[in-house]
């Protein structure tokens, strides 16, 4: 485990309250370390062969006991997580899920089409869509993720997780990512290490777009980029150089916009670099 890891591991540590079931050992906790938040990521370790399950479902355990579960933008206040041991004894935990406040943020002088895509851009998209879902669908034992993670570029937090976005005057979805940016050019890096998923320069809407396998279903997608410089199958270490900030894709600006999943549950970035998050409130 690396000293970065373990220095995460010390910042955001706590102990999550227990309710036990079954008969067991006295100690009747299982140390989560994240943040235990709307758009938060936890992660901890059981024995090895234990079976983890996050609100009834499966949750991925490595064969020496790590495992990682996360929370979405409208996650409820409580999630319950269940380890089963290997000596078949069991134990519930409940965490309490911070609720947040999210802005609205207005993205005015878009391109029409990109806001409400033409009917012919529809095949094109369920394919890019779908490269999305396969590229963000790997589940592998890889431990990228307790690196830690850097912000990928230099630049201005220009756009936040979470917040409600009205493209030219339209409602829509809302922001999943964090937005920085920075002049068409500038270097964008690996924030944590990993195996390259997607790459391609062109994507409709995203522009030239990178997704990388944390491990354990997290995974980080980078699009918007002037400059797509790795290729798929590769590793890339943190820090390392991905490509360029660009103006791609649906952007008003230049900027790249970086997304962080656990499996299908979109997280906040923000949250895996700075110990509060910038985009308003708990």
């Amino acid at each position: 485990m690396t000293d970065t890891f373990t220095h995460t591991l010390r910042r955001f540590a706590i102990l999550v309250c227990v309710t036990v079931f079954g008969a067991f050992s006295p100690v009747l906790a299982v140390e989560l370390s994240g943040t235990p938040a709307q758009g938060g990521m936890m992660w901890g370790k059981v024995k090895a062969g234990a079976k983890v399950s996050l609100n009834g479902k499966a949750v991925n355990v490595g064969p020496d006991g790590h495992f990682v579960i996360g929370f979405g933008r409208d996650a409820p206040a409580n999630a319950k997580l269940a380890i089963l041991h290997p000596d078949g004894t069991g134990e519930e935990q409940v965490i309490e899920i911070k609720a947040r406040h999210f802005e609205i943020e207005r993205v005015d002088g878009l391109p029409p089409k990109t806001v409400t895509p033409p009917p012919e851009w529809r095949k094109r998209r369920a394919r890019e869509t779908g490269m999305v879902r396969d590229a963000r669908g790997h589940l592998t034992n890889e431990l990228a993720w307790t690196g830690g993670f850097v912000r990928p570029a230099e630049g201005r937090f220009s756009g936040f997780y979470g917040s409600q976005r009205i493209l030219n005057g339209k409602p829509r979805s809302p922001h999943y990512g964090l937005d920085i940016a920075a002049p068409v050019g500038t270097p964008i890096v690996a924030p944590a290490s990993g195996i390259v998923r997607l790459a391609v320069p062109d994507f409709l809407l995203e522009g030239g777009i990178i997704i990388i396998d944390h491990g354990f279903g997290v995974s980080s997608t980078l699009f918007h980029m002037n400059s797509v410089d790795v290729e798929v199958g590769v590793t890339v270490e943190q820090g390392e150089q991905i490509g360029t900030i660009g103006q791609t894709g649906r952007a008003s600006g230049p900027h790249v916009d970086w997304r962080v999943n656990w499996r299908d549950v979109r997280l906040d970035p923000m949250l895996l670099i700075e110990p509060e998050p910038m985009n308003g409130p708990f």
